[in-house]
C-alpha cells in the first residue's frame, strides 16, 4: 500500500499532467485566458512540489525493542516494593522507587545525602525521626541500598515473640496445674475412704508438693523475665567483676574450667547486677552445653569501637543448625532441667542497656556480648 507521500507526488504528477495538456490546446486554439489560467496551474503544482520535497519526512514511531520494555517493566517492579532502594555512586545517591522518592521527597537525586548512606561500612541510618538499616549490595563501584525499617521490624518481633510467650505460658501452666488438681482429688478420696494404707497419703502429698514447686520454679523464672528493671548504669572496673565470677564458677563448677582474658584496665558504664546475671547465664549455658568429663569454658573480655565486648565459648558438641534460631526463645530449652530463660534473660539485659547478644560461631558454641561505652581507663585493678 502506497505511503501519504507517495499518494501526494502521484496526484501533482497527474495534475502537472492536466494542467500541460489543457495549455497545449488552449494555445492551438487561441484561448489565452485557458492557458494563463493553465500556466498559473502549473506554476501552483509545481511550488506543492516543491514544498512537499522539502518537508521533512514523517517517519513511523519504531517499535519498542526488548530492553526497552524490560527497563519499563523493571521500573515498575521497583516502584511497587514498599522498601526504599537508593543508588549510591561516589558522592551522589539517586532514589531508584517510588518508596524512596516519598522518603527524601525527592524526584531522582537526594540532597543532601546522609552521610552514612556515602559510608560503605555503615550499616544503620537516620532519617526522618526513624531508624533505618542499610543492606548494601555492590555492583560494580556503585552500591544499592535497601533501607529497612529497624522499628518496624521490632515491632513485628516483639508481637511474635509475645505470642509465642502466651502459648508457652498457657501450656506450662495447664501441664502444670492438671496433675496438681489430680493428685489433689485423689488425696481427698484417700481421705474419706479412710484407705488402710498408710504410705498412700504421704506419697500423694510428696508428689504433689513437687509439681506444685516445679510451678513455682516455672513462675518465677517468668517473672525475671517479664519484670527486668531499667538498668542502673555506672562505672564497673570490668577485671574485678570477672574475678568474682571466676571465684563463684570454681565453687559451684569445679570439675569444669575456665579461662579468663580480660584487659587490667577496661571501664564500662553498665548495671554491675544485670551484667553479672548476664555472663553467670552464659557461663552456666557453656558448662551445661559442653558435657563430658570435662567441661571447658573460655571468657575473653575486651573493647572495640568504644564499645565493651564479651565472649563465651565451650568445648561441647555445638548448636545443631535446627536449633540456633531457637535459642534465645523465652522457655526453649533442651536440657531435661533446664527453664530456657538463661540466655534470652542474658539477651534481655544486652537490650535494656543499648547492646546486643548473638551466636557468634555455632561449633564451638560461640556468644557475644556487645555493650556501648567500654573503654581502657589506665587504672589497674
Amino acid at each position: 500500500m502506497a505511503s501519504s507521500a507517495e499518494r501526494s507526488a502521484i496526484t501533482i504528477g497527474l495534475s502537472l499532467a492536466a494542467a500541460g495538456g489543457v495549455v497545449g490546446m488552449a494555445g492551438t486554439h487561441g484561448l489565452w485566458l485557458a492557458m494563463t489560467g493553465g500556466v498559473l496551474t502549473i506554476a501552483w503544482l509545481l511550488l506543492l512540489n516543491l514544498l512537499a520535497a522539502r518537508r521533512p519526512a514523517v517517519l513511523p514511531p519504531a517499535p519498542v525493542v526488548a530492553e526497552e520494555r524490560e527497563t519499563i517493566l523493571h521500573r515498575m517492579l521497583l516502584d511497587a516494593s514498599p522498601t526504599p532502594l537508593l543508588s549510591v555512586d561516589g558522592a551522589a545517591v539517586r532514589a531508584l522507587n517510588r518508596a524512596a522518592r516519598r522518603l527524601f521527597d525527592t524526584d531522582d537525586r537526594v540532597l543532601p545525602a546522609p552521610p552514612p548512606l556515602l559510608d560503605g561500612q555503615s550499616s544503620h541510618v537516620r532519617h526522618a525521626g526513624r531508624n533505618w538499616r542499610a543492606d548494601r549490595v555492590d555492583v560494580g563501584a556503585r552500591s544499592v541500598v535497601a533501607l529497612i525499617d529497624v522499628e518496624s521490624e521490632e515491632r513485628t518481633a516483639e508481637a511474635r515473640a509475645s505470642a509465642e510467650m502466651i502459648q508457652v505460658l498457657g501450656h506450662e501452666m495447664l501441664n502444670g496445674l492438671v496433675p496438681i488438681v489430680s493428685l489433689a482429688e485423689c488425696g481427698i478420696a484417700a481421705i474419706e475412704t479412710q484407705d488402710d494404707d498408710p504410705m498412700l497419703l504421704p506419697e500423694i502429698l510428696t508428689t504433689l508438693a513437687r509439681r506444685a514447686e516445679g510451678l513455682q520454679r516455672f513462675t518465677q523464672a517468668y517473672r525475671s523475665l517479664a519484670r527486668l528493671p531499667p538498668p542502673m548504669k555506672q562505672p564497673v572496673h570490668l577485671a574485678e567483676l570477672i574475678d568474682d565470677l571466676a571465684r563463684l564458677f570454681a565453687s559451684r563448677w569445679p570439675e569444669a574450667a575456665l579461662s579468663v582474658t580480660v584487659p587490667p584496665d577496661l571501664r564500662a558504664a553498665v548495671d554491675r547486677d544485670q551484667l553479672n546475671q548476664a555472663i553467670w547465664a552464659l557461663l552456666q549455658n557453656g558448662v551445661e552445653a559442653a558435657g563430658g568429663t570435662k567441661p571447658e569454658v573460655a571468657l575473653v573480655v575486651g573493647c572495640r569501637d568504644g564499645a565493651l565486648t564479651i565472649d563465651i565459648s565451650d568445648n561441647g558438641p555445638g548448636i545443631p543448625a535446627e536449633q540456633a534460631t531457637a535459642i534465645f526463645r523465652p522457655f526453649a530449652t533442651t536440657k531435661a532441667t533446664g527453664t530456657g530463660i538463661g540466655l534470652t534473660l542474658a539477651r534481655q539485659i544486652a537490650r535494656g542497656h543499648g547492646g546486643t547478644l548473638d551466636l557468634l560461631a555455632a561449633a564451638p558454641a560461640t556468644f557475644r556480648l556487645r555493650l556501648p561505652g567500654g573503654e581502657m581507663s589506665g587504672v589497674g585493678g
